[in-house]
């Protein structure tokens, strides 16, 4: 009785962990409470997003952290990793020319049969998050017996390009124009010399080979070929990712199981439509996860794994 109270009170235990990889290693952190029912890899969205959910780029939201931690209080597992190119995974990004879509994919898959076999697991589910959702996506198309299903969170339900440029409908003119028919050609498979000054941070000649592996995704064909299980979260107040795209994966798959959450944004925090106080949560470590996002995960995973 004394060992499992001492157990309890230590709480979930946290161990680092490096995956081999060229031109380097990968990292990630694995937390694991007491007698976990099942095992997830928390795949980052993009930009440079750490296995915490931050990056440099103004989000200090910690999301992955208190996702991790949240579930760990139910009993499960989680391994957040840092992407080829970000954290301690620095030195496995490379040459940007050189990255393509599909070494995140592969990474996903690493990943899910390193933390199947460190939790002691037959599989262990991909949660994605953001463009980390069409990871998990694409990471099962070909089938994946070390992933036991998905949990996509403020993921899209459209090609890329579509929800790209209803982000950038505000621009103004030329720059609108430009950036659209930038858009075009690289779906196009084409790469773009004349692209608008401003942002050289989404079509920089090194990502655009990038963009030409991602662009052509299709988020709800994927879904629907897919025959595992599914959870698709949004929030209601996401001003990246509507309900509309839950929505599109929802009828793409009409076995997954879909929860809107009301008043909550892209970061997976309480926030209300007004886009700066929206925005304002993507930079507050402090602020919990909105009710119900882990509850509702943790509720579906242990739904399927029969506990």
């Amino acid at each position: 009785m004394l060992m499992l109270t001492l157990a309890l009170l230590a709480g979930p235990v946290s161990t680092e962990i490096s995956l081999p990889a060229q031109p380097a290693p990968l990292h990630g952190t694995l937390l694991t409470p007491e007698s976990a029912s099942a095992v997830a890899v928390i795949l980052p969205g993009s930009g440079p997003t750490d296995r915490d959910g931050n990056n440099p780029l103004g989000v200090s939201a910690s999301t992955y952290r208190l996702l991790a931690d949240g579930l760990a209080a139910q009993g499960i597992a989680t391994l957040r990793i840092d992407k080829r190119g970000v954290g301690q995974s620095a030195a496995a990004g490379g040459d940007e020319f050189d990255l393509r879509f599909d070494a995140y994919v592969a990474d996903a898959r690493a990943w899910a049969a390193e933390a199947a076999r460190r939790a002691d697991k037959p599989c262990a589910w991909l949660i994605g998050h953001s463009e980390g959702a069409l990871i998990a996506l694409k990471a099962v198309e070909d089938g994946d017996e070390k992933v036991c299903g998905l949990v996509l969170l403020s993921g899209a339900g459209r090609p890329a390009g579509v929800v790209i440029r209803e982000q950038l409908a505000a621009l103004p003119e030329p720059m609108k124009t430009k950036a659209f028919s930038a858009l075009t050609e690289l779906e196009a498979g084409r790469t773009v010399a004349d692209t608008p000054p401003a942002l050289a941070a989404l079509f920089r000649p090194s990502v655009q080979p990038y963009l030409i592996s991602w662009l052509p995704l299709d988020p709800a064909a994927l879904v629907a070929a897919y025959d595992g299980p599914v959870f698709i979260g949004q929030g209601t107040t996401d001003i990246q990712v509507g309900v509309a795209d839950a929505q599109a994966l929802a009828a793409a798959d009409p076995l997954g199981t879909l929860k809107l959450w009301d008043g909550v944004n892209h970061v997976l925090k309480t926030a209300p439509a007004d886009r700066a106080a929206n925005i304002a949560a993507y930079s507050n470590p402090d602020l919990p996860l909105a009710p119900g996002v882990v509850e509702d995960v943790a509720a579906f995973i242990h739904d399927q794994t029969g506990r």
